[in-house]
This record gives structure tokens, C-alpha cells and sequence, in this order.
């Protein structure tokens, strides 16, 4: 009889810490989403800068990917400069590694417009365009930045595939 009640005890008090409760306060903003909205798309891109997670950041931009920004050093009076999905993530990655905290803060989106493209009457993809206010702070050792101005994005969804990607990413830096 004492047996029983104490291992009745012992299992009430008892807990894995290898597989705790699930925390129902959870932060819906902090969870890696699936990419079904280009919003969801933009939680993604900001968590993976957040926690420097290249693999994350590799999944939200789509292989036809182009980063576009303003080079004031080009030609007389400057001019814009592009690059690829390669050259993106391998950049990226070179940021990621040069800073110790890395904050991205999308403030407001300024203006939003979709199209969709139909082939026989049906779907064959979506687009959307964003242009977004942000903030962004790096934070290193003997470096800190801290940029803001616009990001004009677009997104695509193909027929057949439910994850929205970065296909263009023009920066309208303040710098």
C-alpha cells in the first residue's frame, strides 16, 4: 500500500525536461511559418536575420531571386547594382557572421498591389508586391549600424506550390 501511494506521488511530481508542456503563450510572431501569405513569407525573412539562420533565409527567396540596390560609387552620380540568389546568400551569410545581434523591425507596409496570371483561364501564378518601412540594427563588436528606409519586395506563388517566395528585392536604404 505505501509503495503504491508514493509512486502514485513520485509520478504526479515528476516531469521530463526533455519533453516539457507545450507553452501556450508563445509568441505567434516568433514561430516559423509555412509561407502560405507573403506576410508569413516576411515573419520567416525576419526570424532568420533575427537568429541569423541561413538555411531559414535560403527558403524565402525563391531561385530566380534578384537583389537590387543604389550604388553611389557607380558611374558620375550613381546607379543601381544587382545581384543573384548566390551571390544574396552568400552576402547574407557574410552578414550574419559579422554581427553579434541582429534586429529587423518591420514598421508598415506603404503600399501593396497583387496580379495573377492565367494561362487557359486558370492560375499559373501569383504575384504580389510590397513596399515596407523598416528599421534594421547591427550590433557588433566594433561595428554597429542602424539602418532604416524601404524595402520594395516581391513575392510569387506558383500553380502547385503553396509557399509564397522572394522573388525581387529592390533596397531603398536612407543611408
Amino acid at each position: 500500500m505505501t509503495l503504491s501511494l508514493f509512486c502514485s506521488v513520485f509520478c504526479n511530481v515528476c516531469f521530463n525536461p526533455f519533453a516539457p508542456e507545450l507553452d501556450e503563450r508563445t509568441d505567434p510572431s516568433n514561430v516559423i511559418t509555412e509561407q502560405q501569405t507573403p506576410d508569413e513569407v516576411l515573419q520567416n525573412f525576419r526570424y532568420a536575420y533575427t537568429f541569423k539562420d541561413s538555411i531559414l533565409y535560403s527558403n524565402v527567396v525563391d531561385e530566380s531571386f534578384v537583389f537590387e540596390y543604389f550604388d553611389t560609387n557607380l558611374e558620375p552620380s550613381g546607379g543601381f547594382r544587382t545581384w543573384g540568389r548566390d551571390v544574396d546568400l552568400q552576402t547574407t551569410g557574410s552578414l550574419f557572421r559579422s554581427f553579434d545581434i541582429i534586429e529587423l523591425i518591420w514598421l508598415n507596409t506603404l503600399f501593396t498591389e497583387r496580379d495573377t496570371l492565367f494561362v487557359n483561364k486558370e492560375i499559373v501564378e501569383l504575384i504580389e508586391r510590397q513596399f515596407i518601412r523598416f528599421n534594421l540594427n547591427l550590433f557588433g563588436s566594433d561595428l554597429n549600424f542602424i539602418i532604416s528606409g524601404t524595402a520594395i519586395f516581391t513575392f510569387k506563388q506558383k500553380e502547385g506550390d503553396d509557399k509564397w517566395r522572394i522573388t525581387r528585392w529592390k533596397d531603398e536604404s536612407d543611408i
